[in-house]
C-alpha cells in the first residue's frame, strides 16, 4: 500500500479528538456522581442514627413536662406570671451545603417574623455558617454559632447556644425572662416553622403522679427556675436533633436529584460517544475498501 492509501485509511483526527473529549467528560461526571452517591449514603446513615436519638430525647422531654406539671400541682405559688422580656430568635440552619433551599426557607421565615415583631429589639442567634449570611440584618443584634454536621456535635453546639442565652438573660435590663422562639425545619411540615419555648403551666383537672408533695432542698421558685433551665436544654436538644435530621433528609433529596441528572447526562454523552465511534468505524471500513480497490488496479 502506498503512502496515499495509508493516509486515506487513517480515521478523521477531528472526530477522534471530539470522542476523546466526550470520554474524558463522561469519566469526570462519573467520578462526581460516585462522590455524590457516597455523600447520600452517609446522609442516610446519619438519618437512621438521628431518628433513634430523637425518639429517646422525646421521651426525656415528655418526662420533664410531667415532672414540671406534678411540681406545680403541689407548689403553684412558685409559678411566675411575669411577662416575657426581649424576643430572642434561635434559628437552626445547616453547617454544610448540598441541601437545596433549606437555609433560604429559614431566612424567608425569619424575615416574616421580624416584620411582625417590629422595633422590640429582638436578638437573632444563628446556628450554622451556611445560614448566618442569609439572615444578617443591621437592624438587629446577631450572634452566630457554628452548627452541627453530625449527631455527635449537637451537644457541644447546644452548650454554646445555652451559654449565649444565659449571657443575654444576664444583660436583660428588665430582668424579665427572654421570650425564646426557635425557627427550624420540622419533620412533619413542609418548610420552616417557629415555636416559642413556654414555661410549665398549671393543668387544672389533672391528677399528680404522687400523693405527697416532693421534698425540696431549695425554695420552690428557685427549684422551678433550675428545672425550667434543664427543660429548655432538653427541649432544644430535641429540636436540634430534629433539625439535623430534616437537613439530612433535604440533603438526600437534593443529592438524589443531582445524581439522576448526572446519570442522564452521562447516558447522553455515552450515546454521542458511541455514535462518533460508529462513524469512525464506518469511515475506516470505507477507507480500507477504497484502499483495497486502488491497490488492485494495474
Amino acid at each position: 500500500m502506498d503512502r496515499s492509501c495509508e493516509s486515506l485509511a487513517r480515521p478523521a483526527h477531528g472526530d477522534m479528538s471530539k470522542r476523546r473529549d466526550i470520554e474524558d467528560h463522561t469519566r469526570s461526571l462519573g467520578e462526581i456522581s460516585a462522590i455524590m452517591s457516597a455523600m447520600k449514603n452517609l446522609a442516610l446513615m446519619e438519618i437512621q442514627k438521628l431518628a433513634r436519638l430523637l425518639a429517646a430525647q422525646d421521651r426525656v422531654v415528655t418526662s420533664m413536662q410531667e415532672a414540671g406539671a406534678d411540681f406545680l400541682m403541689f407548689y403553684p405559688e412558685a409559678l411566675s406570671h411575669t411577662e416575657g422580656g426581649r424576643p430572642l430568635y434561635v434559628v437552626i440552619g445547616s453547617e454544610r451545603g448540598f441541601c437545596g433551599d433549606f437555609n433560604e426557607q429559614l431566612g424567608a421565615h425569619v424575615r416574616e417574623r421580624l416584620q411582625l415583631v417590629g422595633d422590640q429589639g429582638p436578638v437573632l442567634l444563628s446556628v450554622g455558617q451556611k445560614l448566618t449570611a442569609r439572615i444578617a440584618d443591621d437592624r438587629y443584634a446577631t450572634i452566630s454559632v457554628e452548627g452541627a454536621s453530625v449527631a455527635e456535635e449537637v451537644q457541644s453546639v447546644l452548650i454554646q447556644v445555652m451559654d449565649h442565652i444565659h449571657e443575654l438573660q444576664r444583660q436583660e435590663p428588665s430582668a424579665r425572662p427572654l421570650t425564646i422562639t426557635v425557627v427550624s425545619h420540622a419533620l412533619d411540615t413542609d418548610g420552616a416553622f417557629s415555636q416559642t419555648l413556654r414555661p410549665f403551666e398549671l393543668s387544672p383537672g389533672k391528677t399528680a403522679h404522687f400523693a405527697d408533695p416532693p421534698f425540696l432542698n431549695l425554695p420552690p421558685p428557685v427549684f422551678l427556675a433550675e428545672l425550667m433551665d434543664l427543660y429548655f436544654y432538653s427541649f432544644l436538644h430535641k429540636i436540634f436533633y430534629g433539625a439535623l435530621l430534616a437537613e439530612n433528609r433535604a440533603r438526600v433529596s437534593h443529592l438524589e436529584g443531582a445524581v439522576q441528572r448526572l446519570e442522564k447526562e452521562i447516558s447522553e454523552l455515552e450515546l454521542k460517544r458511541n455514535t462518533l465511534r460508529q462513524e469512525e468505524i464506518t469511515e475506516e471500513i470505507e477507507l480500507l475498501m477504497l484502499s483495497a480497490e486502488r491497490s488492485q488496479q494495474p
